[in-house]
């Protein structure tokens, strides 16, 4: 009634209408609903599972070579793998890496008339990439850089029963007329040093190997007298943490690709140093390249470490350029030669200087008459 008259006169109050539903958010099946969906999405995943052969989930994969200079053995990599097949990354017409099964006769029987290098001179599958770039490494079916950038030469039962003489030239590269001049004038077999700080590498290199030269890389070592005596940047250094001069020794290996092993640059000092030497020779043996000593110090330990790591390894008997001159080189020669034909074998070691090249092409021109095999010098490394 109070209601009634408080409402202005003439007014009908107006019906409310009643927007109730049956059933309010209380009596909703919460739980039930929840339980459905719940069961439906479990039913779809176990169809897709059973239906669909993808263990990934739809996830992009690419598959890569995993290479870790911390297990790189290639015995253990022979071991790991069937003895009648080897994994080789291949790539489809994508660019897509992909896992391959070849025999491991067919890997064997591969030569580099079948197999192509890249700009940087190398084997693709025999190189690792760094930081500072692709450096030599052992590959998936045990073949080395050793191995495949070695010249052919005489087999060990000729060369057991024939004098042979192997010859590196340092220095190439640094003067690119004379390193041109050097490749179209002396016979294949002689092996050429390149240094680490030319320019043009990838050109030089790659005449150098059209030519059927076999390559080195000069690694320049700490000698006693330094700095006054600088070999260049990048020089392995004694007391420096190994880290170190492993970075720098990577940097130096990835100025070229296409090289059997290194030779020394100086280094009279390092060489004389097992701490510092010896994760070095570790490192070559674990990536499969050879190691030549210029044989400048008595006092150096790189045979012993080579031979303890399987590095394949020679020592230089004679510089033959120590003084420039025609006469002087000539009678170095006529030493190697008899050294030759004493033990069977000789290696020698001349730079790329001008009257090098020229004596060093005239001698080799007549040392097959005189019963001497001229050999690369990987023919006269053993490990």
């Amino acid at each position: 009634m109070a209601n009634n008259l408080a409402s202005p006169l003439g007014r009908k109050k107006r019906p409310q209408l009643s927007l109730r539903l049956a059933y309010g958010p209380k009596d909703w099946p919460i739980g039930r609903a929840a339980a459905a969906l719940c069961a439906l999405i479990l039913i779809i995943f176990g169809l897709r599972i059973y239906l669909v052969d993808d263990p990934l989930g739809g996830q992009p994969q690419v598959v890569l070579p995993i290479r870790s200079t911390l297990d790189t053995n290639p015995v253990a990599q022979q071991v790991a793998a069937p003895p009648d097949q080897r994994l080789a990354i291949v790539s489809d017409s994508s660019g897509s890496p992909d896992i391959t099964e070849i025999p491991s006769q067919a890997m064997a029987a591969a030569d580099e008339s079948t197999l192509q290098r890249t700009e940087f001179g190398a084997f693709p599958e025999l190189v690792e990439q760094t930081q500072h770039g692709p450096i030599p490494h052992v590959g998936p079916d045990g073949r080395t850089p050793f191995e495949a950038y070695s010249r052919p030469s005489l087999g060990p039962e000729l060369i057991a029963t024939t004098p042979v003489i192997a010859i590196v030239v340092t220095g190439m590269g640094l003067n690119q007329s004379g390193t041109m001049e050097a490749i179209d004038t002396l016979p294949d077999n002689v092996t050429l040093a390149f240094a680490p700080y030319a320019r043009s590498l990838e050109n030089t290199t790659a005449a150098a190997r059209e030519g059927g030269h076999e390559l080195m890389l000069e690694v320049p070592m700490e000698p006693f007298d330094y700095p006054n005596s600088d070999p260049g940047p990048q020089t392995l250094l004694t007391g420096y943490p190994p880290r170190a001069n492993l970075d720098r020794l990577f940097w130096l290996m990835s100025r070229f690709g296409g090289y059997m092993g290194l030779i020394n640059n100086l280094g009279a000092k390092f060489t004389s140093s097992a701490t510092d030497l010896s994760p070095i020779m570790e490192e070559l043996g674990t990536r499969g390249v050879g190691f030549i000593d210029d044989g400048s110090s008595n006092r150096s330990l790189t045979r012993q470490l080579a031979m303890a790591n399987r590095v394949p390894y020679a020592r230089a008997a004679l510089t033959l350029d120590a003084v420039p001159s025609r006469a002087a080189i000539l009678a170095k020669l006529a030493e190697l030669e008899a050294q030759a034909r004493e033990q069977g074998k000789a290696l020698g070691i001349i730079s790329g200087l001008p009257v090098s090249i020229n004596t060093l092409a005239t001698w080799a021109a007549s040392l097959k008459e005189k019963g001497i095999e001229l050999v690369p010098a990987s023919a006269l490394m053993k490990s």
